[in-house]
């Protein structure tokens, strides 16, 4: 079974033509644009439509994911990689993460797709400042957050409203 990040960024990578498939680096920048990882780790990258300039991509965010887990911060991955040799990096982007990253679709990934990623983090070079630490569940957050849980409906379900009548 395909999934569905997979699939969406091997249509985009069939749609970019023989060039970005041929250059690591072009191709990493496709795959990190149309796999997501921008909705995270680039601040404001959702809020603002993808309108943020390349300069301040996957620079992490201050903001935080809460839940039974904790608070977590989507990282820097422009200052990650720079620490990294490229099989560290494939080690590390198919590690298990805390919630929201979907470390299993990454971990999915073609080892090319995640190569050329890294490839692309290391051609745009460092930037920005670390995110926020994690902080356990109960500990003090100094940062916004959204809180990541499901919450009851506000409004009871329709069956529910017609029995009450």
């Amino acid at each position: 079974m395909i999934r569905p990040l997979l699939m969406l960024a091997t249509l985009a990578l069939a749609m970019s033509g023989p060039a970005a498939a041929a250059d690591p680096v072009a191709r990493g920048r496709l795959l990190v644009q149309s796999s997501g990882c921008n909705d995270c780790h680039t601040d404001g990258y959702m809020a603002r439509e993808g309108d943020v300039p390349e300069s301040q991509w996957l620079t992490g965010s201050p903001v935080g994911f809460q839940g039974p887990w904790g608070t977590t911060y989507a990282a820097n991955l422009r200052l990650r990689v720079a620490q990294l040799t490229e099989d560290q990096w494939v080690a590390v982007a198919r590690a298990r993460r805390q919630p929201p990253m979907p470390w299993f679709n990454v971990a999915r990934m073609p080892e090319d797709d995640v190569r050329a990623m890294y490839r692309y983090l290391r051609a745009a070079g460092p930037a920005g400042e670390p995110a926020p630490a994690f902080v356990p569940p109960g500990g003090a957050v100094t940062t916004p957050f959204i809180v990541f849980v499901p919450q009851p409906p506000t409004v009871p379900p329709a069956a529910d409203v017609a029995q009450a009548r």
